[in-house]
């Protein structure tokens, strides 16, 4: 089978960039030729892993990127043409390659994955800037609440209005969680199906050993919390001397956590080790007592919980969003109310003061009925010469379920 993956970047930095890269590789030890379509955007001429690019930028240009990038669509007319897919799966278009590639689609079976709010937010977050959840649709609430400037919200709306206007080019619409389906549900967007990610499985790790450790891995931007784990961290300090931190990640926030950590005196407690190869941070997860995520926004999966499960270690989460459906409280780890330092304090000394406690949640969650294998909904392929989806032949896996080794199911 012939498949092109479309996504905004081919950079292993992220949560999103992760999965499609190893969706694409599973698919290939399958048997399967599968492509890679990104923007160069972020590349440095350094990490990008796709087959095929097209022009990307993240100066000051890219609201205007975003909204028609021209280039994208030229390039991807060329690769339709010459690689001639059998499915196409699109993951992230609205931060490079623009709504301009949707019209292209138009004669291949497509899904397209959610996996942020992206598609009914400019921002992506769903968040206001006082912090506080977002529950308008998109339009003049962008401006005047101060989520974006004027000479960003006149393209972007121009960008959603022709997202709107073409979705109808995608076959299957699926969600990386229940809560980011409600979320598109209630902004007019269905029919969504829900098919978590999934992790590769790993070998159960050691015995826990000294010192008490926390791990953080994610981008360093606001919505992530990473300042909210600090402040916590001041009262963990405070009663287990010995305990210590290790941010992973990288982002515009760093300088001011770094400076954060210094004011707060943990300078000595601390490490923040910007960006690692994701295998390397992965590991860190298996000598930590607790996986930290931190959330202040509606976190759409979670995927750096998912994979400390699997590492067999405890996660202490924000209780919102896709974090909520797949770390069980006081089972597999622990929920704390978002933006609480205090309670996420808490959390953690319960795990850092008790490692039998700590031992058994993260055994725990790698056992949960969550990591047992789904049964797949597909899209069917038009194998004559009538529109895309009419007397079809053979029906296609839903790529988009990320088969991994171990892909998450709903209960």
């Amino acid at each position: 089978m012939k498949i092109l993956l479309i996504n905004d970047y081919a950079v292993p930095q992220g949560g999103a960039e992760i999965a499609i890269l190893r969706l694409r590789d599973t698919l290939r030890d399958r048997g399967h030729d599968v492509r890679l379509f990104a923007s160069s955007a972020g590349n440095n001429g350094k990490y990008s892993q796709a087959d095929y690019t097209c022009f990307g930028t993240t100066s000051r240009f890219r609201t205007l990127l975003q909204t028609a990038n021209p280039w994208a669509a030229i390039q991807l007319r060329r690769v339709m043409g010459s690689f001639q897919p059998d499915v196409v799966h699109v993951k992230m278009f609205l931060t490079q390659l623009s709504p301009l590639i949707l019209p292209l689609l138009k004669n291949v079976p497509s899904l397209y994955q959610i996996v942020w709010y992206r598609p009914i937010c400019p921002l992506g977050t769903k968040l206001l800037p006082d912090g506080t959840l977002c529950h308008s649709p998109p339009g003049a609430v962008c401006y005047r609440s101060g989520c974006l400037p004027l000479h960003d919200w006149l393209p972007l709306m121009l960008q959603l209005r022709l997202w709107r206007r073409w979705r109808g080019r995608f076959d299957l619409i699926v969600a990386n969680s229940e809560a980011v389906k409600r979320r598109l549900v209630s902004e007019g967007i269905e029919p969504v199906q829900v098919i978590w990610h999934s992790v590769p499985a790993k070998p159960s790790r050691p015995p826990l050993a000294t010192p008490p450790t926390v791990a953080f891995a994610g981008r360093l931007v606001r919505e992530k919390g990473a300042d909210v784990l600090l402040r916590a961290f001041v009262n963990v300090a405070q009663q287990i001397p010995e305990a210590r931190l290790v941010i992973y990640g990288d982002g515009p926030e760093r300088a001011r956590l770094e400076k954060l950590a210094d004011d707060l005196c943990l300078a000595d407690r601390v490490s923040i080790r910007g960006f690692q190869p994701h295998e390397e941070a992965m590991s860190s997860f298996s000598r930590a007592w607790a996986v930290a995520v931190p959330s202040r926004w509606e976190e759409p999966f979670g995927l750096v919980a998912a994979e400390a499960m699997m590492a067999g270690t405890a996660v202490v989460a924000s209780r919102s969003g896709g974090l909520t459906e797949i770390v069980r409280d006081g089972e597999t780890g622990l929920q704390v109310p978002p933006d609480n330092a205090d309670a996420l304090a808490a959390a953690l000394l319960r795990l850092l003061r008790d490692r039998g406690l700590a031992e058994r949640m993260g055994q725990a969650a790698r056992k949960v009925p969550s990591w047992s294998s789904v049964s797949i909904p597909g899209i069917r392929v038009c194998c004559g010469d009538g529109p895309k989806k009419v007397n079809c032949q053979r029906s296609l896996p839903l790529w988009s379920a990320d088969v991994g080794d171990k892909p998450l199911a709903r209960n």
